[in-house]
């Protein structure tokens, strides 16, 4: 059963027609997140800047989180990635999604238009942990083996 979640729409000067956030194939894992910019958007090349989508989410559940991933064809063809790579939206946060977004070309500037669809929008179950302090060390084949410890080809492998 889908997971009902309310869309509240923050720009009242503007039509909300076309701006709900869609999947756009039925094997789609992310709804499509868009622009609502009052005029075109330029980033610069390194820039960093929130772009908004004028929503506001209503998750209706403390284990349920929206996640906000860039949209690959972006990146790719244009250099145009998010900032922080994944965004977290926390079930209790009620303020307007906004999207961090970086222009990875170093020799053009980015232009996002309004309606532009510039990330993805996953929901995910969560699980919150109960830490406790330990001495203990749970015995692994991997052991303490960090950063690049597994190898990079597959002929390296154990």
């Amino acid at each position: 059963m889908p997971l009902s979640v309310g869309v509240r729409w923050l720009r009242p000067d503007r039509p909300r027609e076309g701006r709900l956030p869609f999947y756009a194939t039925d094997g789609a894992a992310g709804l499509d997140l868009m622009a609502v910019l009052d005029e075109p958007l330029v980033i610069r090349p390194f820039e960093r800047v929130r772009v908004p989508t004028g929503i506001a989410l209503d998750i209706p559940r403390p284990d349920v989180v929206a996640l906000i991933f860039p949209r690959s064809g972006q990146a790719y063809r244009r250099g145009l990635t998010m900032a922080n790579a994944v965004g977290v939206i926390d079930s209790d946060y009620t303020g307007e999604i906004q999207v961090l977004m970086t222009n990875i070309n170093p020799q053009e500037a980015v232009v996002v238009e309004d309606g532009e669809r510039i990330a993805q929008l996953l929901f995910m179950p969560v699980y919150r942990a109960a830490l406790f302090w330990t001495e203990a060390r749970k015995e692994t084949a991997r052991g303490e083996g960090g950063f690049g410890s597994t190898g990079f080809r597959t002929d390296e492998r154990r």
